[in-house]
């Protein structure tokens, strides 16, 4: 090879992969893979959960309440994760008794921690008949019922990506796409009848990209580079959008069916609402 083409080549080489590094060094800027922990925050929030904040005041708040909202899928995170690990939060009651908080539109009683409140009721009570006072007023009771669970998480719904390679030098990028499913359901406590039920389904996006190259600098002697970043979607965030966007259905179908009404009638035409209840006629969720 020409000496001059040959040290062409190189330069070509070099300039190939400074731009190739420093392309994955830019996504990584934007994106920084802090190397500690940072400082605590709030968890963000979503454009469902601007949604249930922004819906028009109820005629009158529900008292619900809520046993559990359990994992019914019964999926486990992929080795090399511990084998009882599972793949979906088990904290996802908490999530929905927040939504329903969020929402102002039920008023939640405790029944998930009601031995535990039940016995702190007692120690009250004996304290109180020691001072000769009994003034505990009785627990607060609901009117509906509100259960369901994560009925499913499905892996690899969707993957892919694209990447080239010359000479030794080649970027990929690469995604993956799982999903999961929630159930909420509103039950009437006087007669047991299920009153409403409605699932939702939320994706978990995944996207990867790297880069990077090798070359004979002499003989056995190989210089390679490699660089990129991954990004995973937190699976508990997508569990509680999921139940955010079940809730807000919920509310949305009970108002369609007459199960609960609005402060002010002329609300039913805001656009938060009306969007809801138009996915709801046309059986989406």
């Amino acid at each position: 090879m020409n000496t001059a083409i040959r040290f062409r080549y190189r330069g070509v080489t070099i300039l190939v992969l400074a731009g190739l590094l420093g392309g994955c060094a830019v996504a990584v800027d934007r994106k920084p893979l802090a190397p500690f922990p940072g400082e605590p925050t709030l968890t963000p929030q979503s454009a469902v959960f601007d949604d249930l904040t922004r819906l028009p005041p109820p005629a009158g708040k529900v008292g619900a309440a809520v046993y559990g909202f359990r994992d019914q899928t019964g999926q486990y995170k992929p080795s090399p994760a511990s084998s009882f690990s599972t793949a979906v939060t088990q904290g996802a009651a908490s999530m929905l008794i927040k939504a329903l908080i969020d929402s102002d539109w039920f008023v939640p009683v405790e029944r998930e921690g009601l031995s535990d409140l039940l016995t702190e009721r007692k120690i009250v009570r004996a304290a109180q008949e020691q001072s000769g006072k009994a003034d505990l007023p009785p627990l607060a009771s609901a009117s509906v019922l509100l259960t369901g669970g994560i009925v499913a998480y499905d892996t690899n719904v969707k993957t892919g990506g694209e990447g080239a390679r010359y000479f030794g030098l080649g970027v990929f990028d690469e995604y993956r796409m799982d999903q999961v499913t929630v159930n909420l359901r509103a039950v009437d406590i006087r007669t047991g009848r299920i009153l409403a039920s409605v699932s939702t389904s939320k994706s978990i996006f995944s996207h990867g990209l790297s880069g990077g190259g090798f070359r004979f600098v002499r003989f056995k002697r190989m210089l390679e580079l490699e660089a990129g970043y991954t990004r995973n979607e937190p699976a508990q965030l997508c569990v509680r959008d999921a139940i955010e966007s079940a809730v807000v259905h919920l509310i949305a179908r009970g108002i369609d069916q007459g199960l609960w009404q609005l402060r002010y009638p002329d609300d039913l035409n805001t656009s938060v609402l009306r969007a809801y209840l138009d996915a709801n006629s046309l059986g989406v969720e």
